[in-house]
């Protein structure tokens, strides 16, 4: 489960990028992708127009299916990725990982950069922020589900 803000831009935008790169590893049908907001402000909404935008022009799939929630105390999921520091902070409980802990180059601050007040080259830089963690995040999930398969066979 990814955790943004309000579940209009970075984590429904996450979301989508993961559930490309795990279908194409080999594990879409083994891995469950959803996100949520700490905030219950645009509960009910779509995706954000200037993130499906910049989704659309890099060739990402964005249905019309997505509606913000608000992440629930029960919500437990095996992997929890919080966007922000702050985002982990309100999701302690849940064991939160931040999203760009996963990407090798990152340095300095590991928020995922919040575009909703910016243009659309701030949805461009969230986009790269979130493509550049993605495929660690993959290698992560495959390493849980091996280990997991090893466990269960000894």
């Amino acid at each position: 489960m990814v955790v943004c803000t309000g579940n209009i831009c970075r984590s429904p935008m996450a979301e989508i990028v993961l559930r490309e790169r795990f279908a194409a590893a080999g594990l879409a049908d083994q891995v469950v992708v959803d996100s949520t907001g700490v905030s219950a402000e645009e509960h009910g909404n779509p995706v954000d127009r200037r993130a499906r935008t910049v989704l659309q022009r890099h060739g990402y799939p964005t249905g019309d299916g997505h509606r913000a929630r608000q992440v629930a105390a029960d919500d437990r999921r095996d992997l929890v990725l919080a966007m922000t520091n702050a985002h982990a902070r309100a999701l302690r409980g849940l064991d939160p990982v931040l999203f760009r802990s996963f990407d090798p180059d990152a340095v300095g601050s590991l928020d995922v950069a919040d575009p909703w007040y910016g243009g659309a080259q701030d949805f461009e830089d969230c986009l790269a922020q979130i493509e550049a963690a993605a495929d660690g995040i993959v290698d992560h999930v495959r390493n849980d589900l091996g280990n997991a398969r090893l466990r269960q066979n000894s």
